[in-house]
């Protein structure tokens, strides 16, 4: 593997990290500050919207040159965002913040991506992805574990002075600006950014991604269902946690072991499926299993036991979904676009980060079993439109070949 793509794939891990350090504390952060639980929701869907915003516009701005400065200023965005959340204490003003934060996070989402894209040639591309997500998701987990450990150990409190979980979120901006400074000195752009020429402007890129073959656009309102419900159970699981009378350690700690799980998976298990040629219907089977083990855990008697076993499976399910999804997205773009590409995906995604948690948050209230049975039905519903772009891809490849058989 090329020391680019290694570098790359670091930096996704050290954001998993840095961008996850708050997240064991936000609900007890938000209890603590009597403000009503369903905000928990309009928090992330804030932060989710800022990331449908800004995906295509930092996807066109990267794909005209010099993602590390696009990268780095959206970077400084979060830090400010994620600072001024944590100390503001008024639950309207932190909306805006959460927004600001989910604006500076996609640019390094996005363009991460696409540089991995552009540094790998299509037979290792998506194992390469898998690899990212991997690394991402393990950062992730760390990051839960270290919020959690450092907000509950004694020793670490009191050696901090951490007399409240705001003092989390100055912690996070900080280690997001260290992981900034780091990437500013390490960070090489590809031979698209320097090849690409320089010409348009933002709103002429833009409107080049509308005009997607329709069975990419069915394929794109599918991750949008799915996303919906793999955001509510991955954010109400941290509620239903605390709900539980369980701590941001214990919490930390099991986000922590689906992190080490995805990453054996990513590596022992993906690279098995990126060789199949049907990959859309290994989508669908991983997507219609997710909605039975969500069916299942959140009705077992043992809520703890059902979470470290059967939902290990669908962390496992999900490992393998995201690199494969990426990889027949990518293959619609350009040379040179992918920053694009991966900008539209991203808003498509972000839409399903912010209609769930809104959603959720309604849903929670009234029932948690409700909320974790209507994740389910979103996974059967994105199967269902699966079903649409296999039937489209097939009406496409026809017509190919009816036209090739004319010439």
């Amino acid at each position: 593997m090329k020391k680019s793509i290694l570098i790359t794939i670091s930096y996704f891990l050290i954001q998993g990290i840095a961008h996850n350090i708050g997240h064991p504390v936000t609900p007890a952060f938000v209890r603590s500050l009597d403000i009503p639980d369903y905000m928990f929701g309009v928090f992330f869907a804030s932060m989710s919207f800022g990331l449908m915003i800004g995906g295509p516009i930092w996807g066109t701005l990267g794909d005209q040159g010099q993602k590390k400065k696009y990268i780095l200023i959206g970077l400084i965005l979060y830090s400010i965002g994620q600072l001024f959340f944590g100390y503001v204490g008024n639950q309207y003003i932190m909306i805006f913040f959460r927004f600001l934060s989910g604006i500076g996070a996609v640019a390094a989402i996005t363009l991460l991506t696409s540089h991995i894209i552009e540094l790998s040639s299509k037979d290792q591309r998506a194992k390469h992805l898998a690899y990212a997500a991997a690394a991402l998701t393990l950062g992730a987990s760390m990051g839960y574990y270290l919020g959690g450990f450092i907000s509950t150990n004694e020793v670490i409190v009191d050696f901090l002075n951490l007399d409240s979980y705001s003092k989390i979120f100055l912690i996070q901006a900080i280690f997001n600006s260290a992981y900034a400074i780091f990437l500013y000195f390490t960070f090489v752009d590809s031979k698209f950014d320097i090849e690409t020429p320089k010409k348009g402007n933002i709103f002429t890129n833009l409107k080049e991604v509308a005009h997607i073959r329709l069975s990419l656009l069915f394929f794109l309102i599918s991750l949008t269902f799915m996303t919906i419900g793999a955001t509510n159970l991955s954010k109400y699981i941290d509620v239903y946690f605390d709900e539980l009378g369980y701590t941001p350690q214990d919490l930390g700690t099991f986000v922590f072991a689906t992190g080490v799980v995805s990453v054996i998976t990513s590596v022992l298990i993906v690279p098995i499926f990126t060789k199949l040629k049907k990959q859309l219907v290994a989508i669908a089977i991983i997507q219609l299993l997710s909605a039975a083990i969500v069916f299942y855990v959140f009705r077992a008697s043992n809520f703890l036991l059902a979470a470290y076993t059967v939902y290990m499976i669908y962390v496992v399910s999900k490992a393998i979904y995201l690199p494969l999804e990426q990889n027949y997205i990518s293959l619609h773009a350009q040379e040179g676009k992918y920053g694009r590409v991966m900008g539209v995906r991203q808003s498509f995604l972000s839409i399903g980060m912010v209609v769930g948690p809104l959603l959720g948050g309604f849903l929670y209230e009234k029932s948690s079993l409700l909320l974790f049975d209507s994740s389910a039905l979103t996974f059967v519903i994105g199967v269902l439109l699966l079903g649409v772009v296999y039937i489209l891809e097939k009406r496409y490849q026809q017509k190919i070949k009816n036209q090739e058989q004319i010439v």
